[in-house]
């Protein structure tokens, strides 16, 4: 596919391509049941683009007629109780700061529904969730007659849906037509002033400066840092309230009203958050010249692991461990996958092939190295790992 020179968020034509990847498996967590299916799955280019005038980065060489959003896409991380303690502090804190309390909610990519549900539950809000990979029945709790649920994806033929808070949490970056698609948000809240829109997406500055090879991946074609992210808001009519990170940096949250009669006042300014164009662009640089070095730092390691003959496996059967396979090109030497959720054992990774199996597999395999695909999870993993009685050493990627 030809490369997109337009920026999909401002417009600029401005650009320049400083990472590629070919032969990415154009999905990381569809359930493949068998080998020859994942190590046959359809794979895409990757060709990063920076635009020079807003500092957006993007997948260039991006073809959308690759993916398929249905009911094998499996992302819930609703197995970790790390992440679900995250979670929960976020729904807390946004109940908290907007009197989430008896409110209509709507969740834009909304996964298997875990966090509109645990808003609607703590908060005693209603809820309606849009996701083409939501499957029937997998939720349940005390808000499931609270909520009502969309399997398609959010588009202009839902902008009749309003709600009081607005939630759109690790979606907005696998979608590429990224101004078009906060227009149909902004269509959707109309002139309610007091509709509070908030999103989470990946932190692409955390990326940059980690040279995070393992966090680019054929389903994320936006990539967004804290300024690039404000911009598109307050071009798509928004007023940015609050911008953050948390989960150790991973993730980029906003916060943001819809601006309304104020054609005529002035922008309000920047947030002390944002950086200018300019600074991603020197990020950008940093990055081409630090991943070449990391890439072979970690292949030195494999060497090494194959010369010494121990082993090693990777923890985490989701869309870095892909990553972090297929660019290196990892086969036989990593033999399996660990991954705590059930639905994933018995599959197999995308274009490497490499069975997914739950951790019981470690107490009878007990590798020398586990190499951890988030570091966030560390700690959860190492407790599994005592409680196994498993002496392995973990390698956290970042």
């Amino acid at each position: 596919m030809s490369v997109r020179n337009t920026c999909p968020s401002c417009g600029a034509s401005a650009r320049s391509i400083f990472y590629k990847m070919e032969n990415a498996p154009a999905h990381s967590v569809l359930l493949l049941e068998t080998r020859q299916a994942a190590l046959e799955y359809p794979q895409g280019r990757i060709a990063l683009g920076l635009c020079q005038a807003c500092g957006f980065i993007w997948n260039t060489a991006f073809d959308p007629a690759l993916h398929e959003y249905s009911a094998r896409y499996e992302a819930t991380q609703a197995y970790s109780a790390t992440f679900n303690a995250f979670h929960r502090r976020l729904a807390e804190r946004l109940i908290e700061r907007y009197d989430l309390h008896g409110k209509d909610l709507i969740e834009i990519g909304c996964g298997q529904g875990e966090f509109l549900s645990l808003l609607c539950e703590l908060g005693g809000n209603r809820g309606v969730g849009f996701d083409p990979a939501y499957v029937d029945g997998r939720l349940d709790g005390p808000a499931r007659d609270q909520l009502r649920f969309i399997a398609d994806f959010y588009s202009e033929k839902y902008v009749t849906y309003q709600g009081d808070f607005v939630c759109c949490k690790m979606t907005l970056e696998h979608i590429q037509p990224v101004a078009e698609f906060m227009g149909t948000v902004r269509r959707s809240v109309g002139d309610r002033p007091e509709t509070v829109v908030f999103f989470q997406i990946p932190n692409a500055t955390r990326l940059l400066r980690d040279a995070a090879f393992w966090d680019v991946y054929y389903e994320h074609c936006s990539y967004f840092s804290p300024g690039a992210l404000a911009r598109l808001f307050r071009r798509s009519g928004f007023d940015v309230l609050d911008l953050w990170t948390d989960y150790e940096d991973q993730y980029l949250m906003i916060e943001a009203r819809p601006r309304v009669g104020k054609a005529q006042r002035p922008a309000p300014p920047a947030l002390a958050q944002e950086e200018t164009p300019e600074v991603i662009a020197a990020e950008v640089a940093l990055f081409t010249e630090n991943v070449r070095r990391a890439l072979r730092e970690w292949r030195r390691k494999m060497d090494r692991l194959r010369a010494d003959g121990r082993r090693a496996v990777i923890w985490g059967g989701g869309s870095k461990g892909v990553a972090f396979l297929t660019t290196l090109g990892l086969r036989d030497e990593i033999p399996y996958v660990v991954d705590i959720n059930p639905r994933k054992h018995g599959t197999f990774m995308a274009g490497t092939g490499q069975e997914i199996v739950g951790p019981e597999r470690l107490a009878a395999d007990r590798p020398d190295v586990v190499i951890v695909m988030n570091p966030v999870y560390c700690r959860e993993i190492q407790v599994e790992l005592d409680r196994l009685g498993v002496a392995a050493e973990l390698w956290p990627v970042g």
